[in-house]
């Protein structure tokens, strides 16, 4: 019974962030909307994550928080005739873009923290 419900909600998610990514082209949806609605879904079809998965718990806990999080509140940003039709569009039509924008974006994040820790490492290891 959990795991069916559990199932439904990530079918529910997905389905919700693509009728996101059709929601911020809509010229009815406030630009403010459109902001927050293009940040959660560049996040969420992005082919990188920002805590990467191969780190125990923390790696998913960004999945499972950050991205129901976010649809939520874009959900109640959008007006709800807008998400209607967007929802529907997005039961037509599963074909998800992925975002390699956002992903080369938080991989660049990613190589300068690797960066500054290299010199972190480098320049008080000599000090010793």
């Amino acid at each position: 019974m959990f795991l069916d419900k559990f199932k439904r909600s990530a079918r529910s998610l997905k389905s919700d962030t693509y009728a996101l990514y059709l929601a911020y082209r809509d010229p009815r949806t406030p630009w403010y909307a459109k902001v927050w609605a293009a940040a959660v879904v560049a996040y969420a079809f992005s082919p990188i994550d920002l805590i990467p998965d191969f780190i125990p718990v923390l790696g998913y806990l960004d999945d499972l928080l950050l991205v129901p999080l976010g649809v939520f509140l874009a959900l109640k940003l959008i007006p709800a005739e807008v998400m209607a039709e967007c929802r529907q569009q997005a039961q037509e039509n599963q074909n998800k873009p992925v975002n390699w924008w956002a992903g080369a974006l938080i991989m660049l994040l990613w190589i300068a923290l690797a960066g500054l820790g290299i010199i972190w490492i480098v320049k008080y290891s000599f000090i010793q």
